[in-house]
């Protein structure tokens, strides 16, 4: 078969289409899947660079998510078959024309919804809904602030909050992802380049939760921002890992901050991916089936072109996700 490689770590153009081994049938619980598309995300971009090697275990090919139709099933997985229509949460191996994958990462794709879109949803969805909803238990009257409204985790949290009932504020960069997030559903648009946040959020008393992709940069007035009894969920690092903590601040507004990875969650059991995957699969479904949740994407790129598709990424343009296209369906 044939997977975007790397020919050591680096600028985009370390990445190559290239014929790698085919590979084995399914194991017990396991899913071949015929991968339609891959969404690309900016863990994609650190390990192309050498900064975030796979877990254990997991393919050394690129890819956290992917669309596509099963190939083959493995023993003992009964609620797939070949054929069936899917999007599949990995840990690895996405941008490649088949990869395997547990039967419990998987996720339909709803009738009439385009299978390269599909790939959009995997890894927004389940970064969104463990931590905004599982964790943070995020529910209707809360004030929700994103980071990063314009990302591909921004466009699919306004609609998750805004489907819960929340206010959602957002900070971007430009006035273009200004307007995509009003779209979407945001009612408090910040420009970071022109505006403070905190100010601004001060003048609703603060956040309930703020979502968090900065890290360390935003750490202190992330704390400032938020309201009393808010909670700071960090799910990146774009701004660092290494930053200062007034707790005394923290302590004074009852605060909770926490962090969480996807990739490395187990698959199975407490805390696992597939905890995640049931719980969006019960609860966030319908709204994907029915259309009240979208996947934003930017653009579709073919696989052989995977160094435009992260420099596209990487850009300041980007609204939403960007697609690698590995074959048509």
């Amino acid at each position: 078969m044939y997977a975007v490689t790397l020919d050591g770590f680096g600028e985009p153009d370390v990445m190559r289409w290239a014929q790698v081994p085919d590979l084995p049938a399914p194991g017990p619980g396991e899913v071949l899947i015929d991968v339609a598309a891959a969404g690309v995300n900016r863990a994609d971009l650190l390990q192309r660079q050498g900064f975030y090697p796979p877990p254990p275990g997991a393919s050394e090919l690129l890819g956290l998510e992917c669309s596509g139709v099963i190939a083959d099933v493995g023993a003992g997985v009964r609620d797939w078959r070949p054929g069936d229509r899917v999007c599949a949460l990995l840990s690895g191996g996405g941008y490649a024309e088949q990869v395997l994958v547990p039967a419990t990462a998987l996720l339909p794709v709803p009738d009439g919804m385009d299978l390269a879109a599909a790939a959009a949803l995997p890894e927004v969805s389940a970064t969104v809904w463990s931590n905004l909803v599982m964790r943070a238990g995020l529910h209707a009257g809360q004030l929700l602030l994103i980071h990063g409204g314009g990302s591909g985790i921004g466009t699919h949290a306004i609609q998750v909050a805004v489907g819960r009932g929340a206010r959602v504020a957002v900070t971007a960069g430009s006035q273009g992802k200004l307007d995509r997030c009003k779209e979407l559903g945001a009612n408090i648009l910040i420009n970071y380049r022109e505006e403070d946040f905190v100010a601004t959020l001060g003048e609703f008393g603060g956040a309930d939760i703020i979502l968090d992709n900065m890290g360390a940069a935003y750490l202190g007035r992330n704390v400032e921002a938020l309201a009393d009894d808010g909670q700071l969920c960090i799910i990146g690092m774009q701004g660092g890992i290494g930053g200062e903590l007034n707790i005394a601040a923290l302590l004074g507004k009852r605060g909770t901050i926490h962090a969480t990875n996807l990739r490395r969650r187990p698959d199975t059991g407490r805390s696992s991916k597939a905890e995640i995957i049931a719980e969006l699969r019960r609860q966030l479904w319908p709204s994907i089936a029915d259309g009240t949740v979208i996947p934003v994407v930017s653009a579709e790129i073919p696989a052989t072109e995977a160094p435009a598709a992260h420099r596209l990424l990487d850009s300041a343009g980007t609204i939403g996700k960007v697609i690698l296209k590995i074959r048509e369906p």
